[in-house]
């Protein structure tokens, strides 16, 4: 089964399920030119103008009832420039397709996301990112973009170049323009060693700070319902190669982490009840292992279960509190969650919309199978994540306004008066960014 959205019946319908958009039409440009062709026509015939990837976005982020714009054809690198350690690819260039195209070429980027189907410009735009003590987002790797803007005009960006759109553009929300290139910063191909073991909820509580320090990238899933956790730590590693055996990967990456993982979801949705005894069992289905190979294969993982998420970021130093008061909400609530509660970090980066921007975060999410009702267990979560001055990711499910962000994002004004520049008429405008960024 494909991972990307969905499009039936001219209805354009996002990978989780919950976001469905009627395009008044569809475009699949072949080229920059004619990307800015589209982007000028539209504004001729009064349409509004989205770009979507693949739809992994659990908002209305790319929703659209005017032109829906496919990258599909924009694939592929454009130049590598080994003296500055650079590499250019189109915005339609999956993520995987990147991290083999860099591996055959001896790079690698330095972080990276555990799902590898988003597109790269709909992987940024949203700030889609791993977990690092040092190492931030996807987008916090970028070096230079280019982007087609309201006028039909290409702006190229980086530091040297247009520094302000650069510094806002590389997470845009698809509000600045369409991103048609992105350059990044690479780095020779190196190993890492992942060592996946479990630990109690209470032991990786109150050793986070010693974990975070520790390790260059530290993440762990804990399993409402129970005292459990999976933990996982990245380090670079001097070798030998040590991959997971092909049959251990299928039983462990695909048999129980999908494949099982998938029928306990379903026995979870027809029979709520059961939830807490299989969250027993499924914490302790995965047993510890090591493994080193090289960086996205340690990194990524597939994804199989088709789930919604809402993810928020919260200051580093409130994670373990933030946590605590999640576990205490959903034992006191009657709540039956099913899926695990994912938690990663990253540092303060510069950029203006960045869930990280000027301040070292934790990132905690909450999962719902697709398809279940999520909105009692989300809404009482967000509230939790709220009164930390949480920022939640941009593609994932959240209630917030362009009020509340004035608030938690201290350079929010920059990016609205760079919107009003580059699209005063709106032409990229779409329900969400009217709620997220205001009129």
């Amino acid at each position: 089964m494909s991972t990307a959205a969905s499009a039936k019946n001219g209805t354009w319908r996002n990978w989780g399920g919950n976001v469905a958009a009627r395009p008044a039409m569809e475009v699949t440009p072949a080229s920059v030119d004619e990307l800015a062709a589209a982007v000028r026509k539209a504004a001729e015939d009064g349409l509004k103008v989205k770009a979507v990837g693949t739809g992994h976005s659990f908002t209305s982020i790319a929703a659209t009832d005017g032109v829906l714009i496919r990258p599909q054809l924009l694939t592929g690198i454009r130049n590598i420039d080994r003296d500055a350690m650079t590499v250019t690819v189109e915005a339609g260039t999956p993520l995987k397709r990147l991290n083999m195209a860099l591996a055959r070429e001896g790079l690698s980027l330095t972080n990276m996301g555990d799902i590898m189907e988003q597109t790269v410009s709909g992987a940024t735009s949203t700030g889609t990112h791993g977990t690092g003590r040092e190492s931030g987002s996807i987008a916090a790797q970028i070096r230079g973009l280019e982007l087609v803007t309201a006028d039909g005009s290409v702006l190229s960006c980086s530091e040297k170049e247009n520094p302000e759109v650069f510094a806002a553009a590389r997470i845009g929300l698809g509000a600045l323009g369409v991103v048609t290139a992105i350059t990044f910063a690479v780095e020779p191909v190196f190993l890492l060693t992942a060592r996946e073991e479990p630990m109690s909820f209470d032991k990786v509580t109150s050793a986070f700070d010693e974990l975070w320090a520790e390790n260059e990238h530290f993440e762990f899933y804990w399993f409402p319902h129970t005292g459990s956790t999976n933990t996982k730590r990245n380090n670079r590693s001097a070798g030998p190669e040590k991959p997971v055996p092909q049959l251990q990967g299928w039983i462990e990456d695909e048999f129980l982490s999908n494949g099982v993982f998938q029928v306990a979801q379903w026995v979870g949705r027809a029979a709520p009840g059961t939830i807490p005894s299989i969250a027993r069992i499924s914490s302790k289905a995965l047993s510890a292992r090591t493994y080193t190979d090289i960086p996205y294969k340690v990194f990524t993982s597939p994804r199989r279960v088709r789930f919604v998420e809402m993810e928020y970021a919260v200051p580093r130093e409130a994670v373990v509190e933030t946590l605590r008061e999640l576990r205490t909400m959903i034992e006191r609530s009657g709540l039956k969650v099913s899926f695990p509660v994912e938690v990663r970090t990253a540092p303060a980066d510069d950029i203006t919309l960045s869930t990280a921007s000027g301040r070292d975060s934790a990132y905690i999410a909450v999962h719902m199978v697709k398809g279940t009702p999520y909105q009692a267990y989300f809404t009482a979560a967000e509230r939790i994540f709220t009164a930390h001055e949480g920022r939640p990711h941009w593609g994932k499910v959240h209630t917030r306004d362009a009020e509340y962000f004035a608030g938690v994002y201290p350079r929010f004004g920059e990016f609205t008066a760079l919107r009003d520049r580059l699209d005063p008429d709106r032409r990229f405008q779409n329900d969400y960014l009217r709620r997220v960024l205001g009129a």
